[in-house]
C-alpha cells in the first residue's frame, strides 16, 4: 500500500506477529478530523492486515496529552509490554506524535520496550532498528515535540487573550457560577459566566453560616457548618455531601465579593503559581457583599491553627492566648513551682522565659489572683449595663440612623412598587375598553412593567429579611446580655468561659502596676444582637472600648 512504509523488525518472519493498536487523541478537535480515533483504528488495522499480522488487542487514550507519560491506558500497555504473558509482540500507531511528543523519553521508551521483545511501529513513518531509520525517527521525535511545545504557547496564547476579553476558556466554574453562551464567531462559541440562582444562594448561605450566623444558628465554624449544610439536605454540585475542605476553598475565594477570576494563576499540568503580572482577571457578577466576605476572611485568619494554636482554644488555662506582656508583648505563658508538697502556678513572660532577661526583665503573677482579677472586672466593669450602655452609645445612635435609612428606602420602594402597579392597571384598563390595540410594542412595555415591579418587590423583600434578621441595641436587651454574660463568667467551665472572654476580648496587657483588658465595640454589638456566637478571636485592627485608657489595677504579690 502505497501510504505506508515498510517496517524491519528482528523478530523472527516466519511467526506471525501479534498487534496491539495503540490509539489517542488529545483535544476534541483531533477527534473530529483525520487523527480521530475512528480514522487511527481503520489505518493501523488496514495496515496490519497489509503485513499479515494479528491485531490481538488495542488500547485507548481519549483526552490525553502525550508531553510526558502520565496516561493511564499507555502505562497499563507499558506495563502489559513487560510482562511475560503479554497478548501483542508490536505496538501500532498512527505516528510518532501518538505514541510520544518528547523525543528523549520516545527514546528510552522504545529501547525499554526492545529489551522485552516488543517493536513500535509506526504506519505513516519509518521504522525500524537501521540507524539511518533510528536516527530519522529520532529526529521526527525532536520536531514533534518543537511542534508540541508551540502549538502550546499559540494555545495559551489565544486562551489569555480570550481572558482578556472576558471569555470563560472552558474550565468548570466555581460554585454559584454556570457558564453560557456569549456571542458566536463563526464556527467558535464564546462563553461567559454568570450567576446560577440556586447555587448563588448556598454560596451566600455558606459565607452566612460561617461569618455571621442565620435566624436559625449563631455563626458556626468551618466544620459545624459542614454538618450544618449535610444534615438539612444541601448537597454539592454533583450530589455529593460538603467537606471541610470544599467549604474552606468556597470560603477562601474572593471572586465571590470582588467579581475577578484570576485566570493564569498557576500551571494546570504542575500546580506552580505564575507571576503575578501575567494573571488576567476575568469579569464576572459578584455573589455576596465585600463586608460579608471580609467578615469571613477575618475570622479564618483567627481560626488558622498557625496563627491560633488550638491549645489556646482547647487549653485548660483561661487567659491563654489572650494575656500578653506589656513590655515586649510576648504571650503570657504558664509556670509553676513546687514547695513543701504545694505547687504554685503562675502567668509568665514567655520571651524572658524561653530567650532570657536580654530580650525583657519578665514579670510573673500568681495565675489564680490574674484569673480572678479579670473575671471580677469584666463582670462589675465591662458587663455592667450602664458601663455597656455608655460604651455602645455611639454605635446605638449609629443604629438608629441605619435604620431611619432603611426605612426610608423602604418607603421609596413601596412608593415606586406602587407607581408600576398603577401603571400596569391603566394599561390594563385602556386594553379592555378598546381604547388601544394589544400590538407588539404594548406586549413589551408591559412586560418591561412588570420586570421592573418584580425587581423592586424582591428589593424590598430582601430589606424587610434584612431588618427581621437585625435586632436593635435596646436597653432591655443590653440588661438581658449583661445578666447572661455575668452568670456565664462565673459559673460556666473552663472552656465557656474561655470562650465567652476571647468573644469580647482581644487582648489583656500585663504591667507591673496595672492590668489593661481591651477589646472592640463591634464584638458586644454582635453578641448582644444575636449575631455571632461567643467563640473566636477578636481582631485588633477595630476602635478599643477602652476609650478613656482605664485599667485593672494588678493583684498585689502578697
Amino acid at each position: 500500500m502505497s501510504g505506508f512504509h515498510k517496517q524491519n523488525s528482528s523478530m523472527d518472519p516466519l511467526r506471525i506477529k501479534r498487534v496491539a493498536l495503540y490509539l489517542r487523541v488529545s483535544t476534541g478537535r483531533q477527534a473530529e478530523n483525520d487523527v480521530s480515533l475512528p480514522s487511527q483504528r481503520d489505518m493501523t488495522t488496514r495496515y496490519c492486515k497489509a503485513q499479515g499480522w494479528d491485531v490481538t488487542t488495542e488500547f485507548v487514550e481519549p483526552g490525553a496529552s502525550a508531553t510526558d507519560d502520565r496516561r493511564p491506558i499507555f502505562q497499563r500497555m507499558l506495563e502489559e509490554a513487560a510482562s511475560s504473558d503479554r497478548r501483542f509482540d508490536v505496538i501500532c500507531v498512527h505516528s510518532f506524535s501518538r505514541f510520544y511528543r518528547n523525543g528523549a523519553e520516545m527514546e528510552l521508551t522504545i529501547r525499554k520496550l526492545r529489551k522485552h521483545g516488543v517493536d513500535v511501529v509506526s504506519v505513516t513513518q519509518p521504522t525500524g532498528t537501521d540507524p539511518s531509520q533510528e536516527l530519522m525517527r529520532q529526529i521526527i521525535g525532536i520536531f514533534d515535540e518543537y511542534t508540541s511545545k508551540e502549538n502550546g504557547k499559540n494555545v495559551t496564547r489565544a486562551m489569555r487573550e480570550s481572558a482578556k476579553q472576558g471569555f470563560w476558556n472552558g474550565a468548570t466554574p466555581p460554585l454559584g457560577y454556570k457558564v453560557i453562551e456569549s456571542e458566536k464567531r463563526g464556527s467558535k462559541i464564546k462563553k461567559k459566566l454568570d450567576i446560577d440562582p440556586v447555587e448563588a444562594e448556598l454560596v451566600r448561605l455558606i459565607f452566612q453560616l460561617y461569618a455571621e450566623g442565620n435566624e436559625e444558628t449563631a455563626a458556626l465554624g468551618i466544620k459545624s457548618t459542614v454538618k450544618w449544610l449535610n444534615e438539612r439536605g444541601y448537597r454539592t454540585r454533583r450530589g455529593s455531601t460538603f467537606g471541610i475542605g470544599p467549604v474552606h476553598v468556597i470560603l477562601k475565594n474572593a471572586c465571590y465579593a470582588t467579581g475577578k477570576w484570576p485566570y493564569g494563576r498557576r500551571n494546570s499540568r504542575t500546580g506552580d503559581l505564575h507571576d503575578p503580572s501575567t494573571i488576567v482577571e476575568i469579569d464576572i457578577p459578584p455573589i455576596i457583599s465585600i463586608e460579608l466576605f471580609e467578615k469571613a476572611q477575618t475570622k479564618l485568619g483567627q481560626n488558622n491553627p498557625q496563627v491560633t494554636a488550638p491549645r489556646i482554644v482547647n487549653g485548660p488555662i483561661l487567659l491563654t492566648g489572650l494575656a500578653v506582656c506589656a513590655s515586649c508583648g510576648s504571650g503570657m505563658t504558664r509556670t509553676g513551682t513546687a514547695r513543701r508538697n504545694r505547687s504554685y502556678r503562675y502567668y509568665s513572660c514567655a520571651g524572658c522565659h524561653q530567650k532570657g532577661k536580654s530580650v525583657c526583665k519578665g514579670r510573673h503573677v500568681p495565675m489564680e489572683k490574674l484569673d480572678s482579677l479579670i473575671i471580677e472586672n469584666v463582670k462589675s466593669q465591662l458587663f455592667a449595663p450602664e458601663r455597656m450602655s455608655v460604651i455602645l452609645g455611639a454605635l446605638v445612635d449609629r443604629q438608629t440612623g441605619k435604620q431611619k435609612a432603611v426605612q426610608d428606602r423602604q418607603n421609596e420602594l413601596q412608593s415606586a412598587i406602587k407607581d408600576k402597579e398603577e401603571k400596569l392597571t391603566r394599561l390594563y384598563r385602556a386594553i379592555e375598553t378598546d381604547i388601544v390595540e394589544l400590538d407588539q410594542d404594548l406586549k413589551i412595555r408591559i412586560k418591561t412593567l412588570k420586570d421592573e415591579r418584580d425587581l423592586l418587590q424582591a428589593s424590598l423583600e430582601r430589606i424587610r429579611e434584612q431588618s427581621k434578621s437585625q435586632s436593635a441595641l435596646t436597653p432591655e436587651r443590653i440588661e438581658a446580655f449583661s445578666n447572661l454574660m455575668r452568670e456565664k463568667i462565673e459559673t460556666g467551665d473552663i472552656q465557656a468561659r474561655k470562650a465567652y472572654l476571647r468573644a469580647v476580648i482581644s487582648e489583656i496587657r500585663v504591667d507591673d502596676h496595672k492590668v489593661s483588658i481591651i477589646g472592640e465595640k463591634t464584638a458586644l454589638t454582635a453578641l448582644i444582637a444575636g449575631q455571632t456566637a461567643p467563640n473566636g478571636n477578636v481582631s485588633g485592627f477595630v476602635r478599643k472600648w477602652r476609650a478613656r485608657n482605664d485599667s485593672n489595677v494588678r493583684p498585689s504579690d502578697s
